[in-house]
């Protein structure tokens, strides 16, 4: 089966509201501390390996980037602000900014939401989820780097973040390495997308 997301491609980097692509179409918004494995999740997705930057410095996404993956259809990568050494000041600015985005962008049909299986449910994470839900978005979780951990540990895991989560978000386990849980996740995305 094709891959609905691979003709995915670069198309801006806002700063401020004003910058993002016109309010139209649908896009699905990719939260995830730095660090959580959300550049390598992208670029699986898509099956790109150099789409979304990946680095060995957390907090390099500094912007909203924008990817287009058919005419009016886009991907978002929002800056992961977890452990990046970012001045306070900058900080506020993007949490401002990313509150602003989830409560005024009307083309926002889901968020995907990174987190490194082995860290789950940071305050980050919850906040990205409060964000969504206060919008009425459908939201999804990706427990990432899931080979790190063994099947009995992944399972485990999976069971306690389902239980801490409501009903209608839904989780699952991810591996960009093995491609585990990559063709669960891109039916999700596409599916908001309506590709």
């Amino acid at each position: 089966m094709p891959n609905p997301l691979a003709r995915a491609t670069f198309v801006a980097a806002a700063h401020t509201l004003r910058q993002l692509p016109a309010d139209g179409g649908r896009e699905v918004a990719f939260a995830g501390r730095s660090n959580a494995g959300k550049s390598s999740a992208l670029n699986a997705l898509c099956n790109h390996k150099t789409l979304a930057r990946t680095s060995r410095t957390p907090g390099r996404t500094q912007q909203l980037v924008y990817f287009q993956v058919a005419p009016e259809r886009y991907l978002v990568d929002l800056p992961g602000y977890g452990y990046a050494k970012v001045p306070l000041d900058l900080r506020a600015h993007w949490e401002q900014f990313i509150e602003d985005y989830f409560r005024t962008r009307t083309a926002l049909a889901g968020l995907i939401v990174v987190m490194d299986i082995r860290h789950p449910l940071r305050d980050y994470d919850r906040q990205m989820l409060a964000f969504a839900a206060a919008r009425g978005l459908p939201a999804h979780g990706l427990l990432t780097k899931a080979d790190k951990l063994g099947r009995g540990q992944q399972t485990q895991t999976l069971a306690a973040v389902r239980r801490e989560l409501p009903a209608e978000v839904g989780v699952q386990v991810f591996s960009a390495e093995t491609r585990t849980g990559v063709e669960q996740a891109r039916g999700v995305v596409a599916g908001w997308l309506g590709l």
